[in-house]
């Protein structure tokens, strides 16, 4: 029998309980508190990949894991995207952020009512989202490296990393909504 209580579901939890941690760190007035961020925000990419792995290598998916990661994931992305639009203060960064936070409630909202509906699997994690992610976290790490007084050239790249998230975030949701959309318009039953 499998327990809601293994090592994939301890790291989902840990990145739930380094949110606050990366806030907290983000405000210290102390110069080395955005490397400490990017530390802590890398800290949970790494465990986003190894819990999926250590699930499926363990065989110990649960409910409860499939649940939570998704939200420990975009609890992380969203705080993160939050927290460095208001450094960077700039429509350049917000409008992708905005983009990127916006469409996760969007797909979250529409996985939910699918689900209700029974056509989960009509909605299932693509490929592209997988990309997506990568992106967004090497970008959220790298501006939380950077700062709003950071490097040009690191800068530029993570700036074209957080657009390409963003498109490739447009360009998922696009493809969940076409899955989705016979049944949103009412010509498939439920």
């Amino acid at each position: 029998m499998i327990t809601s209580f293994n090592i994939p579901n301890a790291l989902t939890g840990l990145r739930i309980v380094l949110i606050p941690v990366l806030v907290l760190l983000f405000y210290l007035p102390q110069q080395w508190s955005w490397l400490a961020s990017a530390a802590v925000f890398t800290l949970a990419a790494v465990t986003d990949w190894l819990d999926g792995y250590l699930a499926r290598r363990l065989n110990q998916s649960t409910p409860f894991g499939a649940f939570l990661d998704p939200v420990a994931d975009k609890l992380m992305v969203a705080v993160a995207l939050v927290l460095l639009a208001e450094a960077f203060a700039i429509w350049w960064f917000t409008l992708p952020a905005c983009v990127i936070i916006g469409r996760e409630i969007v797909i979250s909202a529409l996985r939910e009512w699918m689900a209700e509906l029974g056509k989960r699997t009509s909605v299932a994690v693509s490929y592209i989202g997988k990309i997506k992610t990568t992106f967004q976290m090497i970008a959220i790490t790298g501006f939380l490296l950077i700062s709003p007084a950071g490097h040009p050239v690191l800068l530029g790249i993570c700036i074209a990393l957080l657009y390409a998230a963003a498109v490739l975030t447009l360009w998922s949701m696009v493809i969940y909504l076409k899955a989705a959309w016979p049944v949103l318009m009412g010509s498939e039953s439920a």
